[in-house]
């Protein structure tokens, strides 16, 4: 009989954000969360752009130097919550300060005096009118 050979698994994996810290990941315990699978869709959604295209589909009306979160931003945090069963609207005013929904949005973390904050509770304004 031949036994199967053990694959050693790495001890830490990386990952690299544009002009914000690496953000490293190992099995050594410390905090800890359960969403971590964000950066698994957030790496494909930004692959398949899907949430890119699907903001396209919007037109922004506000004052371009009055914007903090873009059209896209807001669209991608609302979806990546429903993603990862935030349904309820009152959760992005936990959400927004989550460094996993951070890394997930592209935003910059650990950055020196710089704090990330996403957007609060997510309203999108229909212009059209329920009869």
């Amino acid at each position: 009989m031949i036994r199967p050979t053990r694959r050693s698994l790495p001890k830490q994996f990386r990952f690299e954000q544009p002009k914000s810290r690496p953000v490293v990941v190992n099995f050594q315990g410390g905090q800890v969360t359960s969403d971590a699978g964000l950066s698994l869709i957030a790496e494909i959604d930004r692959k398949l752009q899907i949430t890119s295209q699907f903001a396209e589909c919007f037109q922004d009306y506000r004052k371009p130097n009055r914007i903090d979160h873009t059209v896209e931003s807001l669209i991608t945090q609302r979806i990546y919550g429903l993603v990862m069963g935030y349904e309820d609207l009152n959760d992005h005013e936990e959400l927004r300060h989550d460094p996993m929904f951070a890394i997930a949005l592209q935003k910059r973390i650990g950055i020196e005096n710089e704090a990330f904050v996403l957007a609060p509770k997510l309203y999108i304004k229909s212009s059209r009118t329920l009869s």
